[in-house]
């Protein structure tokens, strides 16, 4: 088998047009995927669809360039069966909801045609970012998931300082924070939960946050990177979250960190979940971002690492031993 062989790799994402390019992880993986002389192929949610039992899509041949004024060109377009392709990169961005699952249905059709597709379709769906650490116990925050305000309440008066969050959201999106007597309990647990209707994830607040933020940990195929992104809020704000505007801090990774990190690792690449964002907050482990992980940037900008880079190596180590 031919090392050198050219791949052809489709990323699924939200629109290219309206990204950060300083920030987006997606483009900095096709950057890399391109300097390596691979063929980038585009999709989005809505190009991908079944023909009988044949997954196919509309896919555009494209070019990136690092170029806020023209940072992507199309070269053309084709509906194509998904399984002409080598790898397909699963890239959208929450909210995780019926439309994200109906694609990994037709992505897991192309996968057993021989697609490599990253992350695996089936654990996708089976590894919510919010739900997914609670199978960890000795590692996480107290954690409450249901749609019961009875138990909300109970769980807010056993803690007196709660998070309350959607478990389909992402980017700080409807994240509360619920204090010791707060008058608002009510109207934010029936909004959070739609008066029973939906469930949410409840954890006591964890202050660390304040001082030594959120970290964001990547696992690229089974590999710990040893640097991490720590998100501090904003004075007067509870979410970390770059997207509400967390300061970012690149650091080193801590003995608890690595703990954490290494029990996972393999685990995950087991699963299939080759590109994972794990957040710790202080020395509990809040969530495990599966669906499109970001702040490979962030840490590439400030230290001399290439995160992309292992992931690509990855990913043609794959594809490479498959076809021997």
């Amino acid at each position: 088998m031919n090392k050198n062989k050219i791949l052809k790799i489709g990323i699924v994402m939200d629109p290219i047009c309206s990204i950060k390019i300083e920030k987006d992880s997606s483009f900095a993986i096709l950057l890399e995927a391109q300097k390596r002389g691979h063929k980038i192929y585009y999709m989005e949610m809505n190009d991908l669809y079944l023909n009988g039992n044949n997954p196919c899509a509309k896919i555009r041949l494209m070019k990136v360039e690092k170029n806020k004024n023209k940072h992507f060109e199309f070269i053309k377009e084709i509906d194509s069966k998904l399984e002409k392709l080598d790898v397909i990169l699963m890239r959208k961005d929450p909210p995780f909801d019926m439309e994200f699952i109906y694609a990994t249905y037709i992505l897991e059709r192309a996968q057993k045609k021989g697609v490599l597709i990253i992350n695996k379709p089936e654990s996708l769906r089976d590894c919510n970012e919010k739900i997914f650490a609670s199978e960890f116990p000795k590692f996480i925050t107290d954690t409450l998931v249901t749609r019961k305000l009875s138990k909300i309440y109970k769980f807010w008066k056993n803690n007196k300082d709660i998070i309350i969050k959607p478990l389909d959201a992402m980017g700080g999106s409807q994240v509360f924070r619920i204090k010791e007597n707060d008058s608002n309990f009510k109207v934010i647990a029936d909004i959070m939960t739609n008066q029973e209707k939906k469930y949410c994830m409840v954890q006591n607040y964890l202050p660390s946050i304040k001082k030594h933020g959120d970290k964001r940990i990547l696992i690229i195929n089974g590999k710990v990177i040893p640097w991490c992104l720590s998100r501090i809020p904003q004075k007067g704000e509870i979410r970390a979250n770059l997207a509400v505007g967390g300061i970012g801090n690149v650091q080193k990774l801590n003995n608890k960190d690595w703990e954490i990190a290494k029990y996972l690792s393999p685990i995950l690449k087991e699963k299939g979940l080759l590109i994972v964002g794990i957040d710790i907050i202080g020395d509990k482990l809040t969530e495990i971002n599966v669906t499109s992980p970001t702040c490979i940037c962030e840490i590439e900008s400030k230290k001399n690492i290439s995160i992309t880079g292992i992931l690509i190596d990855g990913i043609e180590k794959k594809i490479y031993k498959k076809s021997l």
